[in-house]
């Protein structure tokens, strides 16, 4: 392990760039380009991490010590830098996309906006970069606390239902659930410090109680309910009712990656493969996974609003990291945190298109955009591609992970976990390919012109074709967030 100064950086940048922004309010410009800015140079210096890491070191940091063994650390490994490029890169294009989208529509308190946004991403950057368990729950909550304004937004009573039951489900169950976790582990343990290097030992000692293992394991599952996992899933269809930047912020960028993200490190730096494997909790894991992907892409299928569709989409994909790394299976595990990434380009894709129709169309319902394809092929495109992302289609990036998870699940012999990733495939197909086919080749609904309605602002347009773009780029050069992968397993 290599001790630097520099992993201050990401931190300190991603910190002050709320702060500039508040400065800098009466200036719209100068207010947005900050996270511009911010974002370029955030993605910047974590690239510097990556010849390093890929070189086989940990780098480390203690910024500074609450109390003996409590601490507040940050590490850059493999599986850091998977999350840490995807939020800073993603910030970057959801700031050019929030400028077209909230000034098309002429939103309020715009710099209340950018300011909590920008600190979700001071939240994800530490949430990635979390060296021990005090710290992630530390970055953990302030995601949480800083997207509570964006989810009421609107602030009618609509948006404040929405932001409540967020706020409830999950500073409920970090309080209830992840504190218990964290102190039993302290007790059990003796540390809070991640066991880094390789995902096989974890940090909880040989002969620590089984049976406070398994519980510690059940809080932390619980605790962690930015992942998702049903039945503490409801929050966030819930949540939707924020603006549509902010549901991709949600849904790709920050929220429920910080969710998956610590799903991932708990269970593989936390408890480790072979813990996990002796006491049985992968499958116990693996199965309530398994149910959320099925049983939510079902839900799915019911629902025209687009935005409540893609959310119960993310409930059942998100899952499919959980399902992952749950199976233990290392070509299981590589699939999962790969889509941590490819997840995140193709649902982004996904949230800035539905927010492009909206803009040009102000329809929310999957039942009036018959035809509108024709009038706006770019977003549709995009929409199309990143929908076989979801699917799990060649050459796109979602066919990568997916792939690696069946050759897990059959590798392993868990051929219930199999069935679970191919009927998802089936579903996600029955309610994302209607969208595009009525858009682009069926008569406009009744009552609407199509003739009307054109693309969105290119400030909209171009980071959801750019992001639709980077999904089949991943998908061609998947080798782009496995070697991360690599270097977290260990050479």
């Amino acid at each position: 392990m290599i001790e630097t100064t520099a992993l201050i950086w990401p931190i300190l940048i991603t910190g002050l760039a709320p702060l500039a922004i508040w400065l800098f309010r009466e200036n719209i410009n100068v207010r947005e380009g900050i996270s511009l800015v911010a974002g370029a140079i955030t993605f910047a210096i974590v690239l510097s991490f990556v010849p390093p890491v890929l070189d086989g070191h940990i780098l480390h940091y203690t910024l500074f010590t609450i109390l003996p063994g409590i601490t507040i650390k940050l590490v850059v490994d493999g599986l850091t830098l998977i999350f840490a490029i995807v939020a800073s890169f993603l910030w970057m294009l959801a700031t050019f996309y929030n400028i077209g989208y909230m000034r098309s529509l002429k939103e309020h308190a715009q710099t209340r906006y950018y300011f909590c946004f920008a600190v979700a991403i001071f939240g994800a950057v530490g949430v990635a970069m979390s060296g021990n368990i005090f710290t992630l729950y530390f970055f953990y909550e302030v995601i949480t606390v800083f997207t509570y304004p964006l989810v009421a937004h609107h602030q009618d009573e609509e948006a404040y239902h929405g932001a409540r039951k967020y706020l409830v489900y999950l500073m409920g169950t970090s309080k209830l659930f992840l504190l218990p976790a964290m102190i039993l582990t302290y007790v059990l343990c003796g540390t809070l410090d991640f066991h880094l290097g390789d995902m096989v030992k974890g940090m909880f000692p040989a002969d620590a109680n089984p049976l406070l293992v398994q519980i510690t394991y059940a809080l932390y599952v619980a605790g962690l309910a930015k992942a998702a996992i049903m039945p503490l899933h409801n929050w966030l269809p819930s949540a939707m009712v924020a603006p549509t930047p902010v549901s991709a912020l949600l849904h790709a960028v920050a929220v429920v990656k910080a969710g998956v993200f610590s799903v991932s490190r708990v269970l593989l730096s936390g408890f480790g493969v072979n813990l996990m494997d002796s006491l049985g909790l992968g499958v116990a894991t693996a199965a309530f996974a398994a149910v959320t992907i099925v049983v939510a892409s079902c839900i799915a299928l019911t629902k025209d609003d687009l935005k409540a569709r893609l959310a119960y989409s993310t409930v059942s994909q998100l899952s499919y990291v959980v399902l992952g790394v749950a199976l233990l299976s290392p070509l299981a595990v590589q699939g999962g945190l790969a889509h941590i990434a490819h997840h995140a380009f193709s649902k982004i894709t996904l949230f800035f298109a539905a927010g492009a129709i909206y803009v040009a169309t102000h329809h929310k319902k999957i039942s009036l955009l018959h035809g509108v394809g024709r009038r706006m092929p770019w977003t549709f495109g995009a929409f199309a591609v990143a929908s076989l992302s979801m699917i799990g289609v060649p050459p796109v990036c979602g066919f990568v992970s997916k792939w690696y998870m069946v050759n897990g699940a059959v590798s392993s012999g868990q051929y219930i976990f199999l069935i679970a990733l191919l009927s998802s495939t089936i579903l996600n197909a029955a309610y994302f390919t209607p969208i595009v086919y009525k858009a682009f080749f069926e008569k406009p609904a009744p009552g609407v012109d199509i003739e009307k309605f054109s693309e969105a602002p290119m400030t909209m347009v171009v980071p959801l074709c750019f992001t639709a773009a980077m999904s089949v780029f991943l998908g061609l050069y998947p080798e782009t967030f496995f070697q991360f992968i690599t270097a977290f397993r260990g050479h």
